[in-house]
């Protein structure tokens, strides 16, 4: 009998020290969210519309992609054409100093010692090309669509943004919503507490339940710092992509519509027009055309035009026939030429070839374009869908389990579950709620990837 009570003060003891540590950790961890929450006060609303016009503005690789729309622009332009003329001068000098010896034919020599010579011209002179066979036309407008075609790439490096922007964006949004979830829950875990206790003085339950309680508490608290922690650094991760100081804190909208079914199959339909791989493969078909008709015109003479309006002056001296003298002349020159390379090696014939191979090349890989763009679409659509039922089902899921809750809260209260029943009913809620969440920004991303697919995702309000 002894040995049996001394086992009991054995477990008691225990169970003291156990009670004691769960009670500091809970104490800690609630210190440590009193102390985090502090640290909320007012912040910016970051509206979808406003994230978009900063990361327009601000964002490095759009930033850079703009540059890169700025110089195929430049280059497209006339000064970069060929057809203006080339206007330059020139000027320079000559000096000699020289002796001569020269033999008369009366047998008499004539020497000069340290005879000079100098000479100076100066002038302006210009350069056109009148035809060239055609080939300043079809580069003038290759560079004319290598600057559409900068523009799409643009367009793609804006919209890969935006995409990684609101796949942020909603991670926030998400977070932000189980933060809410996970506060809602420690709140209900602590007048879980505060009512285990009062049972407990009462002698309707047993220390265990108020421990149970407890250790609820302090995981319920390391829940919530958690995700106030993933929060911090997702928002920071946003911050990024706005390309802004890390610190701005702000919340973001957790609204989320989508677009009526009816509309999306119209914009479905005008995919082929809009998808942006299309269009780039359409204009790479369209430059290597100018690249064969520019080959061909090698193949035909170039006329040219110069002219030159110049000042010559040369100072020689006196010879054995002649005296020295200066001269000045200034005029106007033109002319004109013509070059035609008969044969120039075989280069052109096999610049011409090889372009004609490279269209063909162009041609063969916008069907495989067109081909993966169609997977694509069937892919994201299929996506969409899928996610947009799962969400459904989520939130059928969260009604249910909402109810469950309520009904098992209600046989808590009256003692007719145990304290684990009424945590897993608990935890079955947390979990249905946040994986509705998920859901829900999960089918808003498919949605917009779908939009990117069909080339409408920069003609959608957000």
């Amino acid at each position: 009998m002894m040995r049996i009570n001394l086992n009991k003060m054995m477990a008691n003891d225990s169970f003291s020290i156990f009670r004691s540590a769960v009670i500091v950790k809970t104490v800690f961890v609630q210190i440590l969210v009193f102390f985090s929450g502090l640290s909320i006060s007012a912040q910016e609303q970051l509206s979808k519309t406003e994230a978009i016009t900063i990361t327009l503005e601000n964002n490095y690789g759009i930033a850079v992609a703009d540059n890169q729309v700025s110089i195929a622009e430049n280059n497209s332009g006339i000064l970069n054409s060929g057809y203006l003329p080339s206007v330059f001068g020139l000027a320079g000098m000559s000096y000699s100093l020289q002796d001569q010896v020269t033999d008369r034919d009366d047998g008499q020599s004539f020497e000069l010692n340290n005879a000079k010579s100098e000479g100076y011209n100066a002038s302006i002179n210009l350069e056109y090309t009148l035809f060239d066979g055609l080939g300043r036309l079809y580069n003038f407008k290759r560079l004319k669509e290598e600057y559409n075609l900068s523009k799409l790439e643009a367009r793609e490096t804006i919209e890969n943004t935006l995409i990684q922007l609101f796949s942020v964006y909603y991670e926030v949004a998400r977070l932000t919503e189980n933060e809410q979830i996970l506060k809602q829950t420690l709140d209900i875990s602590r007048n879980r507490v505060t009512r285990a206790d009062y049972r407990f003085e009462y002698g309707q339950n047993t220390k265990l339940e108020v421990l149970n309680a407890q250790v609820d508490v302090a995981s319920d608290s390391i829940s919530l710092l958690n995700i106030r922690q993933q929060l911090a650094n997702t928002k920071r991760d946003l911050n990024v992509i706005l390309a802004r100081d890390l610190k701005a804190d702000f919340e973001v909208d957790t609204l989320v519509t989508f677009i009526p079914k009816i509309e999306l199959e119209n914009l479905i339909d005008l995919a082929q027009e809009n998808n942006v791989r299309l269009l780039q493969s359409e204009a790479a078909i369209t430059l290597s055309d100018y690249d064969i008709k520019t080959s061909k015109a090698r193949f035909l003479p170039s006329i040219g035009l110069t002219g030159s309006y110049g000042w010559n002056e040369s100072i020689t001296p006196a010879s054995a026939f002649f005296t020295g003298s200066t001269r000045q002349t200034t005029g106007f020159q033109a002319g004109l030429n013509l070059r035609w390379n008969l044969f120039d090696g075989g280069s052109t014939i096999t610049q011409f070839k090889n372009a004609q191979i490279q269209q063909d090349n162009q041609k063969i890989l916008k069907q495989q374009i067109a081909l993966e763009v169609k997977r694509d679409i069937a892919n994201a659509l299929g996506n969409y869908e899928n996610s947009l039922e799962i969400y459904e089902i989520q939130e059928q899921n969260v009604i249910t389990n909402a109810n469950n809750f309520e009904r098992s809260k209600e046989r808590f209260n009256l003692g007719q579950i145990t304290s684990i029943e009424f945590r897993q009913a608990q935890i079955n809620l947390i979990n249905a709620k946040t994986n509705k969440n998920f859901a829900k920004y999960e089918a808003k991303l498919a949605e917009l990837q779908l939009l990117q697919q069909i080339g409408q995702l920069l003609n959608i309000e957000f």
